[in-house]
């Protein structure tokens, strides 16, 4: 694991920095977390989604999984990605907050799958002293995805809550 700040590094610099990695240590998974700093040492998207696409490109051919993250602007309601890559990705999952009960809660839904077929359902998460855990469909709400749900029905398929 390396971190590196983006206000140090260009974005080519920062290619031919993972390209180096890759290669001296045969990494099979490549994190960037996330392409807000990248993009902020490259303010102009078209530069940006070009060398995302060589760098993701050259990973491909290496056999490297690579996952990105995106932090999207706005916590709740109509939130913004600050640059689309989506159509880069084999995978898009969307995580969102929304508000239930009295508790701000997280969601997870998967978007986009470039092959196969992929489950359509919006779930509930958690992050917790037992690691990941994922909930039942969230089927009594609507809008969930927008940040502003309305609930349609019981509190079936919640997660419980935890002891704090």
């Amino acid at each position: 694991i390396e971190q590196v700040d983006a206000a140090e590094l260009t974005p080519g610099e920062f290619s031919e920095r993972v390209r180096n990695f890759v290669e001296k240590y045969q990494a099979r998974t490549v994190v960037i977390d996330s392409i807000n700093g990248y993009q902020a040492a490259m303010p102009q998207e078209q530069a940006l989604i070009l060398h995302m696409h060589e760098l993701l490109q050259y990973l491909n051919r290496q056999g490297v999984t690579t996952l990105l993250t995106v932090a999207q602007h706005g916590l709740v309601g109509d939130m913004k990605a600050p640059v689309d890559v989506t159509y880069l990705a084999d995978t898009v999952i969307l995580l969102r907050y929304f508000e239930a009960a009295g508790r701000v809660r997280r969601a997870l839904s998967i978007v986009k799958k470039r092959t196969g077929a992929h489950e359509d359902t919006i779930r509930e998460f958690r992050l917790g002293k037992q690691g990941l855990t994922i909930g039942e469909p969230l089927t009594q709400f609507q809008g969930v995805l927008r940040g502003v749900p309305s609930f349609v029905g019981d509190m079936r398929g919640m997660m419980v809550d935890e002891a704090l």
